[in-house]
């Protein structure tokens, strides 16, 4: 028989995978983009632990595939988790885009003009969630300092992409867990405390009334309107214009302020303090203060927004899939979840919303105003989070100020953690 001949009788396979399962996959993962990014996450973590994928274990010394394809035998998921974990590439230059096109992007005036009294908010928030979550943990019996780190802090954390990945590579950092640990803990926690505090956000709108409701004002005592501080029609003009010379600086940049991180992470463990910073929590100071003192020239800022939403819009499904894949182990997640936890969630979205309302009234916000951006736009999934919670409580207009809650608040915990991980991660109770 010629080769042309054999050519002809081989199977089509597409991505060296049989057709058949590959768009079984692809359905699968199409289906899952459409309804979430959890489900992304829980989807692919499930096709790995029913052996629905091709995989490849080590049993004395022999590698043991779980399938043979047509074409021979095929590790799929460990080609996954060499991109994700063993190149140590791909998550990083994510976050890396993230953390630098979010903080440059936003509005400055914004930034300067709210933080005198929008931090308080948030900070009031991320208080009485702690002290909420960890009464509940007490009462109810669950490790308390489990709950603050492992519920508390990825809720609070502005999603997946921005919070508990980042989140679970400072646990892998401490010494307290493996990230694939800390995932399987903290993924139920971001996705019951965005789905709680979307039906706060609806159930609250219509039960606080009066001088506790601005109908759409966040604050009283001036009257700043939100669309005072959102992008200008110029700049957002000069954002659209996509150019490939933008995006090489957006991610020239990027991995600059990533590298910079480690080298301050590394000085500063030369110091011997005994207190671990993580890279990331060195970058966000790094950006965060370049953005206000204003030293970016405003070609670069646009760069690195352009990188930051080309990443997001096109690579955030490829990572949720990566966290699925290489992260998530259903069996963890099935051990730990329990009513218990489901309370502890919830107390954690209560005490958001609870803590930055009043702090938000003390320096002259409407508290439900305050306690959906600075509170709950906080408790939520990030960017889509955000589109939710304020469209159940009917808060369009307040997006500038959920946009803080979600890019700043988020970097906020990821400061928070650091340090608290660096004094009590010895005492985390086994999973």
């Amino acid at each position: 028989m010629s080769d042309d001949q054999t050519k002809k009788k081989q199977p089509i396979r597409l991505f060296h995978l049989p057709w058949q399962i590959f768009l079984l996959i692809a359905a699968v993962v199409l289906l899952a983009t459409y309804r979430g990014a959890i489900v992304v996450i829980f989807g692919s973590a499930l096709l790995v632990y029913f052996n629905l994928i091709p995989a490849a274990t080590v049993v004395d010394g022999e590698t043991v595939y779980n399938m043979t394809l047509p074409f021979g035998e095929l590790d799929l998921v460990g080609n996954i988790g060499t991109f994700f974990k063993t190149t140590g590439g791909f998550l990083d230059w994510y976050i890396a885009a993230l953390i630098t096109g979010s903080i440059l992007g936003m509005n400055r005036k914004l930034l300067i003009k709210a933080a005198v009294r929008y931090f308080p908010a948030i900070f009031g928030g991320l208080i009485c969630a702690f002290g909420l979550c960890c009464l509940v943990s007490a009462i109810m019996g669950y490790p308390v300092l489990n709950a603050l780190l492992l519920i508390v802090l990825p809720i609070m954390g502005g999603g997946m992409g921005a919070g508990a990945s980042p989140l679970s590579k400072i646990f892998e950092g401490s010494g307290s867990m493996t990230a694939a640990e800390a995932l399987s803990v903290m993924t139920p926690a971001v996705a019951i405390g965005n789905a709680v505090s979307i039906v706060l956000a609806g159930i609250l709108v219509k039960v606080l009334r009066g001088s506790w409701n601005g109908e759409g004002q966040l604050m009283r005592s001036v009257n700043v309107s939100s669309a005072d501080l959102e992008i200008s029609p110029e700049m957002q003009q000069k954002r659209d214009h996509l150019t490939i010379q933008n995006m090489g600086i957006g991610l020239l940049v990027s991995g600059g302020f990533f590298a910079w991180g480690y080298i301050l992470q590394g000085a500063w463990n030369a110091l011997g303090t005994g207190i671990t910073i993580h890279a990331y929590a060195w970058m966000i100071i790094t950006v965060a203060v370049f953005k206000i003192t204003g030293i970016v020239p405003e070609y670069i800022e646009i760069a690195c927004f352009q990188w930051f939403q080309f990443v997001m819009k096109n690579l955030t499904n490829v990572l949720l899939l990566g966290i699925g894949v290489c992260y998530l182990e259903i069996d963890t997640v099935i051990r730990n979840f329990s009513l218990t936890y489901l309370f502890l969630c919830a107390a954690t979205c209560i005490g958001a919303f609870i803590g930055a309302g009043l702090i938000g009234r003390l320096v002259g916000f409407y508290p439900f105003e305050s306690g959906v951006t600075a509170g709950l736009c906080m408790s939520n999934m990030g960017g889509t989070g955000d589109v939710a919670v304020l469209s159940a409580a009917d808060r369009m207009e307040l997006m500038p100020f959920a946009q803080i809650s979600s890019r700043l608040g988020g970097a906020i915990i990821l400061l928070i953690a650091s340090l608290m991980l660096s004094f009590l991660a010895p005492f985390l109770s086994a999973l």
